[in-house]
């Protein structure tokens, strides 16, 4: 059983109500975590315009989950997303040591980029 870092994209039906959403989110979360995987980070996108019509639907909600898992999981996860209605695409790859860094990087620069609460509350009082 060989643990392994992944970045798992899903497009769920934008046409659902934000709770439906949101426990869709959380099922995919309980099905990575029961098949031995551990989130690292859930990225929520939101609804979006997709690129082209997919099952009649122009728009998307977009979330993707970086977990680290083992490679057996996978097939039970994209077994899921297949028969979970309201998912119109996913896309699961597995992210290498580059991804990683970019990704790390990426963080940490926008974590820099963004002033503190204090320092807003700061610029208001001047």
């Amino acid at each position: 059983m060989h643990i392994r870092t992944y970045e798992s994209v899903v497009v769920i039906n934008a046409a659902l109500e934000d709770a439906q959403i949101e426990s869709l989110l959380k099922h995919i979360e309980d099905i990575i975590t029961t098949n031995g995987g551990e989130i690292l980070d859930i990225d929520k996108w939101g609804r979006k315009r997709l690129a082209y019509p997919i099952q009649k639907a122009k728009s998307g909600y977009y979330a993707i989950f970086r977990f680290n898992a083992p490679t057996e999981s996978i097939k039970e996860l994209e077994r899921n997303y297949r028969l979970e209605e309201n998912i119109i695409r996913f896309l699961t790859i597995l992210l290498d040591k580059f991804a990683l860094e970019a990704i790390a990087k990426k963080k940490e620069s926008a974590e820099n980029e963004t002033p503190n609460d204090s320092d807003i509350n700061n610029e208001s009082k001047e």
